[in-house]
């Protein structure tokens, strides 16, 4: 597993499965926070660097969304830390076999019912911040897609809502995309915030990714035509 520091509270865990896929360490003044977790395979070398890093144990586990290649160290993980798993509300059935995702044709029991908690606030509609990260609601990849958007180091953790080639901005992968039009939608999120920086699970990091959204949606919308 590759491991690289890509700001001042946050570390880049990598592994090749076929392709690259990321997961993220975030620190802060209670712990670490975990954002997405990968293969099975990941399990030990997520629990190892944890460790090593000797910041404080782990507090909890932030989801961007529930697709088996994002959960796969959860169980492995929980069996030596008891801690909380979030994940959007909307997400939460599909990726606990209560609903089929968009174009996939059986359910998912990628994790345990009952087990993921909401990222909502309570009695609201509003994602509350956590770990020193703000989520936001950025569907099309998968129903409740979310990223996490760490303030302090301007660090956009995106999960899937793009993937990248040589610093620049690419599409999500279409096989897996439940709403690509969505998802082009959702990348305005770049706009509202401007993060200095964007990571993504499939793919490197993207620098001033603002830069480039503009093009980004341009070419989205004329590969989409009308549909």
């Amino acid at each position: 597993m590759q491991v690289k520091k890509i700001s001042e509270h946050i570390w880049s865990l990598k592994m090749w499965v076929i392709i690259p896929i990321h997961v993220w360490i975030v620190v802060d003044e209670e712990g670490i926070t975990l954002v997405d977790a990968g293969m099975p395979i990941m399990t030990k070398g997520i629990m190892n660097f944890m460790e090593q890093l000797n910041a404080g144990t782990l507090q909890r586990i932030l989801l961007t969304h529930g697709h088996s290649d994002h959960v796969g160290a959860v169980k492995g993980i929980l069996k030596k830390y008891k801690v909380p798993v979030y994940a959007h509300q909307i997400e939460i059935p599909y990726m606990e076999g209560e609903a089929v995702y968009p174009k996939r044709k059986k359910l998912e029991n990628n994790l345990p019912k009952t087990l993921t908690r909401s990222l909502l606030e309570e009695d609201s509609q509003k994602l509350k911040q956590i770990g020193g990260l703000t989520p936001y609601f950025t569907p099309g990849h998968s129903p409740g897609h979310v990223v996490y958007y760490h303030e302090q180091d301007q660090v956009l953790l995106a999960g899937d809502l793009f993937t990248s080639k040589k610093g620049k901005l690419k599409q999500p992968m279409p096989a897996f995309t439940a709403d690509m039009k969505q998802a082009v939608e959702s990348a305005n999120i770049i706009s509202q915030l401007k993060p200095k920086q964007l990571e993504v699970c499939h793919g490197n990091t993207v620098f001033q990714p603002y830069d480039q959204l503009e093009e980004y949606i341009k070419t989205m919308e004329r590969k989409l035509g009308g549909h």
